[in-house]
């Protein structure tokens, strides 16, 4: 509910990139200095003076509103152009879930076909990185904590493999199997069984926020047998959080050219209290997506 989707109805007068009638989005940040070395490398997300689209602080003082807003002014750099024929009430997750998981993906490598994915969690994050997989042609296996989710990643999304997280047996067959996997996984959990079904030279990214990460370092560089030291592991296990603009609009393209499209459900203001009881209860598939015009009429 921080980010949102749009139609621009003025632009100033030294705005380059957009027109009247544009349709735009809006990320998970509205501003940065713009002169750090972040922000030259376009990963704006990274400077330290990043200001975030809801409930921040602008440079002129004011308090952020995001999605809740009925409209919003931003620099020109913080806005992405939503192709022509792309649903924008599909759009707005995008700058939010999609980027999230698109971000570690592609700094990692993984839009190579035929590599092999893991994806811990299949809510709005991890929904998104099945579809970015499949849309590379990776081999891609879902992780959860619940048999129902099964049909929908098998039949929806179209995953390879669904697995049962607590199922020792399943996990067992996996080990040493996979170059990346992506942790979306809000609660917290263990982090080393899944350590220990990358590949030699394997990526685990963490895009979630677990209370605490705890790892055992031979899943990460060694393993012991015999008493002898066995170099095996040489795995990686590291953060992301969004991306920069040029990601973002690289993935918004990317998205409508392969016609990747969020699952979502559509409500007005006056359900966001029961939104966010399903929320906690962990009733949507995957993405609320509020429809403020709409919801003045």
């Amino acid at each position: 509910m921080r980010l949102l989707a749009g139609i621009v109805t003025e632009v100033g007068s030294d705005v380059k990139a957009f027109k009247i009638g544009d349709h735009v989005g809006v990320g998970t940040y509205v501003n940065s200095c713009q002169d750090c070395e972040n922000c030259n490398n376009f990963l704006e997300n990274h400077c330290s003076r990043n200001v975030y689209t809801f409930n921040g602080i602008d440079r002129d003082g004011t308090v952020t509103k995001g999605g809740y807003s009925t409209h919003i002014v931003v620099h020109e750099r913080y806005c992405f152009k939503i192709p022509d024929g792309y649903p924008l009430e599909k759009a707005a997750p995008l700058l939010c879930a999609g980027i999230t998981v698109y971000t570690p993906m592609m700094r990692h490598n993984m839009n190579q076909p035929g590599k092999s994915l893991g994806v811990i969690g299949l809510g709005g994050l991890g929904h998104m990185a099945v579809k970015f997989g499949k849309a590379f042609g990776l081999k891609v296996t879902v992780f959860s904590t619940s048999e129902s989710k099964r049909d929908e990643a098998i039949n929806l999304l179209g995953v390879e493999n669904f697995v049962i997280s607590s199922n020792t047996q399943q996990m067992e067959s996996l080990k040493n199997s996979l170059d990346f996997i992506v942790d979306t996984a809000a609660g917290d959990h263990p982090f080393d069984p899944y350590l220990a079904l990358l590949k030699v030279g394997g990526v685990m990214a963490v895009v979630c926020f677990p209370s605490e990460i705890k790892v055992h370092p031979a899943n990460l560089n060694l393993w012991i047998k015999s008493f002898e030291l066995i170099f095996s592991g040489a795995r990686t296990l590291a953060g992301s959080l969004t991306g920069g603009t040029k990601d973002i609009q690289e993935m918004v393209n990317f998205c409508a050219a392969k016609r990747i499209y969020p699952e979502i459900e559509i409500i007005k203001m006056d359900y966001i209290n029961e939104a966010l009881k399903r929320l906690v209860d962990r009733d949507v598939k995957y993405r609320f997506v509020i429809d403020i015009e709409n919801s003045f009429k």
